[in-house]
């Protein structure tokens, strides 16, 4: 039997030659760790980040008690309910079903039903106004006994200490810093923070302590015992309740009683019969057809990414074990057994490497964590690491390494025995058919891509996921062309780019891989970076800013005549100076007597009713002309101030409906709705007589902040008494700071006051992040990639450059060969990754404009008329930098970290 038919001998042999040539075994290392370690810290991340209904027990019932009861109101009907009624799943509440005479209920009921030696207390939660150093805002308040020992675990303390009486409160870092603080007094609101037009009234409570949540962060919060926050309602009461467990059983009491209840015991240990309640609520719908299809072609991606990167280390390797595996087959060893001694390489370094990548992964999920909770609200749960998931991940890492190692295997085995034992290469002549095979796959990645376009959004990403692996593949098929024509028209160059292209193209199977990984990369660099900013141009070109310029706005949702105009002003010109504020005259929508009303306008015909399509920040739908133009109009363009003061001034009206009728006049009529909702009325009631009057429409494409503007006679005729509706600023921008103190200080004036900063369309940060981490992965994969073949190649050219030195070249002349080889590796792959790459990015551009439709105006009602939109932005920026900024950094870099000298070795024929 053949010395090597096992795996032990060539395992031996692998693990030998990776301890001898270390260089490289750490190159091979770090192409299959990186990935792993990459994924394996996100997928710890998700996993921390995402909080399941057991995980969360002790955050929300603290850690002793056995379950959370409440009350979700419908005076004691009866409910359902799955094994977790705060994640949706439950039903019912249905009055009919009530018994007669069934009550509300309470703490004392709760224990009754559960029956048993055990405690509760009571847990209140609402969101009353608290005044700060700058005025009012909401905060989370709860109200709990909190030396209990069942509230332990919903909030840790961090200074000072907790609440003994019903003047105390504790408050959270984020109202602390708002003011007040620790040892200072608060004041907080005795109604609900509804943004009513009724100034609340305040308490005054001492802070004692800082305290936290458990749940979430950043949000300010107070917490008191029960009766001190007097916002909170004992209608709106949770119990929590301690002693044994509560079992399903008692939960469907519970549920009778007309309370939702969540249980410790239930949750952690559910019956048969809970979880088929559960299932009823919570359908498990299994797992979707294009989701899984989707992964799958994102994990054949990843592992052609890594495939190809990985694979010039193990060709180079392959290339070092030559003479052994030509003696192996001089001594009659099989061509399969030749393949085994080089898998066996591609197992021992995958399984390194996946080991490795796992545990460098976990360390960086647990340094980052931090970070990733500095950018969420919601804590996150306890640092997991899934051990299914992981050892999941570095099967991928191993088989990456052994599919790396597939193709050097199989060229070892086919190579000349015999001119390898005579000290001469042993390649075999490239196939003619390859290039071919390269181009039909091209073609069916563009074809894909084109069909894409045609399908919804699902459909799509797999059209567009399939192209691109085709694209891929077909790279890998015409790279070995594109280097044998580059090293063709080298003849002219500089030796040392003429030297490089030429030895790229002799050792193609160390070349091919190189140059299709960086492509790879670049490909899906400007892929995606096409789909984000043509989405993001997308979303730009459909935006309606509510007001022109950099303007801000100030209403109030009271009725404009008991607003304090006066005092608003002065907050603004306070809390950002320079800053100046002009009044907005328009028809208040509520009447003097806190009655609704709103302005109807029609064309000519008696059902010609002119649909206005306008968003604004102002509580008024028509503007009121007193003799000088509003400059949220005349800023805007398509509004002709000619025209609009000629109509106004005789008496007539401008509209700014969605289509543009050809209409000379309009009828306005003052209507109220008031009871036609609710059902007490049933048709608008007219509050005053129609009036017919001149009129223009003007289209302003959805940006008007109103359906129209009258002249003050037409109010008259119709009965309205204008008023300042809004202010609106004029000079520099209100800042995001100002704008927070702002609209703090409005609050502490009338709690319906707000403030709107007009600052245009926003980019998205997800937009700016993406392109970061795209530009930053791309770097890293194109250096890592192009690094690691580029010494490689030096590493087997030795004997080359060896030579070239005994011949009289000069010690530089390594150095430039180093930096040619890496730039013709980077500038070729990138060139051919761009070009590519365009395929299926702007295939995902209509992708996107088929996931929706737009409008011709700010909505679709009415007249406007939907219609389908695509926008296509390239990011040259990150283009060129990927393509051109890249590969001539890494030349640089591999030029000045290149040997200049090395010793003589005997030159390869």
């Amino acid at each position: 039997m053949s010395p090597v038919t096992g795996w032990r001998i060539p395992l031996r042999i692998a693990r030998r030659e990776a301890l001898r040539a270390k260089g490289r075994s750490i190159l091979m290392l770090v192409m299959i760790a990186l990935p792993v370690m990459g994924v394996t810290a996100a997928d710890i991340l998700i996993q921390t980040q995402d909080v399941t209904s057991v995980e969360s027990l002790d955050r929300r019932l603290g850690t002793e008690a056995a379950a959370l009861v409440s009350n979700p109101g419908g005076g004691g009907t009866p409910w359902e309910q799955g094994l977790d009624p705060e994640a949706g799943g439950y039903g019912g509440g249905d009055s009919s079903q009530a018994k007669p005479g069934t009550k509300e209920p309470t703490l004392a009921s709760v224990l009754a039903t559960l029956g048993g030696e055990r405690s509760g207390i009571e847990l209140v939660d609402g969101y009353p106004s608290v005044k700060t150093d700058k005025g009012v805002t909401s905060a989370s308040a709860t109200t709990i006994d909190v030396s209990d020992p069942l509230a332990r675990g919903l909030f840790r303390l961090t200074d000072g200490r907790w609440p003994k009486a019903r003047d105390e409160v504790v408050v959270n870092r984020a109202l602390a810093d708002r003011g007040p603080g620790l040892g200072e007094d608060v004041e907080i609101g005795k109604g609900e923070f509804d943004g009513g037009d009724v100034d609340p009234e305040f308490v005054t409570r001492k802070v004692v302590g800082i305290a936290e949540s458990t749940s979430y962060r950043d949000n300010p919060q107070v917490v008191g015992l029960p009766g001190s926050i007097p916002a909170l309602e004992a209608d709106d009461a949770s119990w929590l309740v301690g002693g044994g467990p509560v079992s399903w059983e008692d939960v469907k009491k519970l549920n009778a009683l007309g309370t939702l209840v969540v249980s410790r015991s239930v949750i952690e240990n559910p019956s048969a019969s809970a979880l088929a309640a559960d299932q009823m609520y919570n359908p498990d719908e299994g797992l979707n057809e294009e989701t899984v299809t989707l992964a799958v072609l994102v994990v054949v991606m990843a592992l052609i990414e890594v495939v190809l990167l990985a694979g010039p280390a193990f060709a180079v390797g392959a290339r070092r074990q030559a003479r052994p595996l030509a003696l192996l087959a001089a001594c009659g060893g099989t061509p399969g057994q030749a393949r085994k001694v080089v898998l066996a390489t591609g197992l021992v370094i995958g399984a390194a490497g996946a080991v490795v990548g796992t545990v460098l992964g976990i360390a960086a999920a647990a340094g980052f964590e931090p970070l990733f909770q500095q950018h969420n609200s919601t804590r996150f749960g306890p640092f997991q690491v899934p051990s299914l998931h992981l050892l999941g991940i570095a099967a991928f890492g191993l088989v990456s390494a052994l599919l790396a190692a597939v193709v050097p295997a199989w060229i070892a085995s086919r190579q000349d025995v015999v001119a390898v034992l005579n000290g001469r290469r042993g390649d075999q002549k490239p196939s003619t058919r390859s290039p071919y095979v390269g181009v039909a796959l091209l073609v069916l990645g563009i074809v894909l891509a084109a069909l894409s376009t045609e399908q919804g959004s699902s459909g799509a990403a797999i059209a567009i996921g399939l192209s691109a692996i085709f694209c891929v593949l077909g790279m890998v098929f015409v790279v070995p062309v594109v280097v044998i024509g580059l090293a063709r028209l080298g003849q002219r160059l500089p030796l040392p780019l003429r030297f490089a292209v030429r030895d790229a193209a002799r050792h193609r199977t160390r070349t091919t891989p190189a140059v299709a990984a960086v492509a790879a990369t670049v490909m899906g660099v400007v892929a995606l970076g096409i789909g984000v900013t043509s989405d993001d141009k997308r979303q730009d070109a459909l935006y309606v800013p509510q007001l022109p310029g950099h303007a801000a706005a100030i209403s109030s949702d009271g009725y404009p005549g008991k607003a304090p105009w006066d005092e608003y002003a002065a907050v603004v010109e306070r809390e950002a100076p320079g800053v100046s504020t002009d009044p907005l005259l328009g028809v208040p929508v509520t009447s003097a007597d806190g009655s609704g009303q709103e302005l109807d306008i029609t064309g000519s015909g008696p059902d010609d009713y002119l649909y206005g399509s306008y968003s604004s920040p102002f509580p008024t739908q028509v503007l009121v002309y007193d003799g000088t133009l509003p400059s949220v109009l005349t800023e805007l363009d398509g509004f002709d101030d000619a025209v609009a003061t000629r109509i106004l001034d005789a008496g007539g009206a401008v509209v700014f409906p969605d289509a543009q009728p050809r209409l000379s006049q309009v009828t306005l009529k003052v209507v109220s709705y008031d009871g036609v909702e609710d059902g007490t009325a049933d048709a608008p009631q007219d509050l005053a007589p129609p009036v017919t009057v001149s009129a223009r429409a003007m289209d302003l494409r959805g940006r008007a902040p109103a359906t129209a503007i009258i002249s003050a006679e037409v109010a008259e005729k119709l009965g309205i008494k204008p008023a300042t509706v809004a202010l609106v600023t004029t000079g520099p921008q209100i800042t995001r700071a100002q704008a927070k103190d702002i609209g703090e200080a409005l609050k502490a004036l009338e709690p319906g006051g707000s403030l709107y900063v007009e600052r245009g369309y926003q980019q998205p940060s997800d937009v700016w992040v993406i392109q970061l981490v795209l530009a930053g992965l791309g770097a890293l994969l194109m250096l890592g990639g192009t690094l690691t073949a580029t010494f490689l190649a030096l590493s087997d050219a030795r004997p080359d450059l060896a030579t070239l030195s005994a011949v009289g070249a000069a010690p530089r002349t390594r150095r430039f060969v180093a930096a040619s080889y890496s730039l013709s590796i980077g500038l070729v792959g990138a060139l051919l990754g761009a070009v590519v790459g365009f395929v299926p990015g702007i295939a995902a551009t209509y992708a996107i404009a088929a996931d929706g439709t737009s409008c011709t105006s700010q909505s679709c009602g009415g007249t406007a008329q939907a219609i389908r939109d695509h926008y296509l932005d390239v990011p040259w920026l990150l283009v060129l930098g990927v393509v051109v900024a890249l590969p001539l950094l890494t030349a640089a870099v591999v030029g000045l970290s290149a040997r200049s000298r090395l010793p003589m070795v005997s030159r390869l024929a």
